[in-house]
């Protein structure tokens, strides 16, 4: 397909840098797991599970938009599936976020873990869906749906280590004293 052809290295590259983000949080995850962190399996499903499944669903359409597919109209299909389960997933995630008690999310992490996937996800079902009548701009939507998931996930990923390494010296400082 002529009009994916020229995405090809996007998607190579966002495609790519989700894959190697992915395996980087299994990485931050087993050496978290060392730490005398408070938390338990919810706030991970909230916080934490949904950045790997973000990196996920980028190397999916990534991948999605690099084959080669005989029909717009297919891979429309695909990455709308994909936007979709993401959708319902970010809906789960925010009453997980909820649920949780171990810590209390503020403004920002509504924003960055709910808000903003949402939206990304709502981006790509609407942009699937546009495919197969108009390319050039749903593509150009859903390059910026994905590469905006990419930098999520870093956001988020982030915010996690820097939370869990400032609890950890607070903790420190309180065992000193």
């Amino acid at each position: 397909m002529p009009q994916l052809e020229a995405w090809q290295s996007f998607y190579v590259i966002v495609g790519s840098s989700a894959a190697a983000l992915t395996g980087l949080m299994f990485v931050v995850i087993a050496l978290i797991a060392d730490f005398d962190t408070p938390g338990s399996g919810r706030t991970v499903a909230a916080f934490g599970t949904p950045t790997v499944v973000h990196f996920c669903e980028v190397l999916i359409i990534g991948a999605t938009l690099s084959a080669p597919w005989r029909a717009l109209a297919s891979a429309g299909v695909v990455v709308g599936v994909c936007g979709a389960a993401g959708l319902i997933y970010a809906l789960v995630v925010m009453r997980r976020a909820k649920r949780q008690t171990d810590y209390q999310p503020v403004l920002e992490d509504w924003l960055w873990h709910t808000v903003f996937p949402i939206a990304a996800y709502a981006a790509i079902i609407i942009a699937a869906i546009r495919l197969p009548a108009d390319p050039a701009r749903p593509l150009f939507a859903i390059g910026a749906a994905t590469l905006s998931l990419v930098l999520i996930g870093i956001h988020n990923s982030w915010d996690t280590v820097t939370y869990i390494t400032l609890q950890q010296r607070e903790r420190r400082k309180t065992k000193d004293q």
